[in-house]
């Protein structure tokens, strides 16, 4: 059972082993996907998206490190056909369609973002157009680890919510 095919009344009712397989592709860390396996059953999907936006708050850098192995580099095509790839791939969607000099700069980007950071650029792709992650990837460069590791943080999470959002309907 994937998260794209389940109602709310459905996800109340999985086993817990269930339920997190099936919390797994919104992000892997899993002491998130356990707050919220352990929190069920949800009233709504409003009560559901507050307990995910709550939970494992705040991320310890061994969770972002391990939640960060799963993720592609922004303009790079998600390998694999697990239901993460997938979800990647779609967030990725409008990326497909930026010209070779942007394409460029977000390859140059990540490169020095991972030579900085030692880890993959992380950036919510859902409804940004390639201009604008570029101009945020160049922002974020200029921080230092102590100022980026929350915004990484933060990241992991609106990701994991619009994922859950789009999985679980009413």
């Amino acid at each position: 059972m994937s998260l794209d095919q389940l109602t709310l009344e459905q996800f109340n009712r999985l086993q817990p082993a269930e339920a997190a397989a099936v919390l797994r592709p919104c992000i892997d860390v899993p002491r998130w996907i356990e707050e919220i396996a352990l929190a069920r059953p949800f009233t709504s999907i409003e009560a559901l998206l507050d307990c995910a936006g709550n939970a494992a708050d705040p991320f310890v850098e061994a969770e972002i490190e391990s939640a960060l192995a799963h993720h592609p580099r922004i303009g790079e095509r998600a390998a694999g056909s697990n239901a993460e790839a997938e979800l990647s791939r779609a967030e990725q969607a409008a990326l497909g369609d930026t010209d070779a000099q942007v394409a460029a700069e977000l390859a140059a980007g990540n490169r020095a973002y991972e030579e900085k950071f030692g880890r993959v650029f992380l950036i919510r792709a859902a409804g940004r157009s390639s201009h604008e992650i570029l101009a945020v990837l160049t922002q974020r460069l200029q921080n230092t680890p102590e100022t980026e590791n929350p915004i990484v943080a933060q990241q992991l999470r609106e990701i994991a919510l619009l994922r859950l959002k789009g999985g679980v309907t009413a």
